[in-house]
């Protein structure tokens, strides 16, 4: 077995890198880190990306006081009882929670090498679990080839992350999210045309 690696091309390290900051804010409230990292970003150096509404995000983000984004993120996905919104895959495909949608992606990340971590008690279709797997892909072309990633997209975020955003964009709770849900359909969008082209 070679020890070389294909160096990770640019874009696969954009992709990464977005993929894991929607993964982050959509897990758990949005934390200074995120705040400062975002607020860092030169959207000069975004230009490639400029389908993308940086500004959008960047101009919410850095103007938020962090108690009422974590007030937000709670109104919208915890809630007393259920938030909002229920951000998994199950629920949007088949309106129900942890459905065969849930069973089938259980299934394809034990393939895949993926083990939730012991201190992980929401189920694996959550919308921030999913970024947050397609952003260890993206980054680690060697391990999961382009086929692999489109397969997973295609089967496990693709049919249901546009509604599931738009659900956000709309959510009578939003502020920041509404933000984070443009950027994020807008995201999607990209995607599914990256994985439409041939490689």
């Amino acid at each position: 077995m070679s020890s070389l690696q294909t160096a990770v091309s640019e874009e696969e390290q954009a992709r990464a890198g977005v993929y894991a900051l929607l993964g982050n804010v959509l897990a758990q409230p949005c934390s200074e880190a995120v705040r400062d990292f975002l607020g860092s970003i030169s959207l000069e150096a975004s230009a490639p990306d400029s389908q993308l509404p940086w500004a959008r995000l960047q101009a919410e983000i850095t103007t938020a006081d962090l108690p009422e984004l974590a007030h937000e993120y709670h109104s919208l996905f915890v809630g007393l009882g259920r938030g909002e919104l229920l951000p998994y895959g199950s629920v949007y495909l088949t309106g129900f929670l942890q459905e065969k949608p849930l069973a089938d992606l259980r299934t394809d990340l034990k393939r895949l090498g993926f083990e939730a971590a012991d201190d992980t008690h929401e189920p694996e279709d959550h919308a921030g679990a999913l970024c947050e797997v397609m952003g260890i892909m993206a980054g680690s072309p060697d391990d999961f080839p382009h086929d692999t990633q489109k397969a997973f997209f295609s089967q496990h975020m693709g049919p249901w992350m546009t509604e599931f955003f738009d659900d956000l964009i709309k959510a009578r709770e939003s502020g920041f999210y509404r933000a984070v849900g443009e950027f994020g359909r807008a995201f999607i969008s990209i995607e599914k045309r990256y994985f439409e082209m041939e490689v």
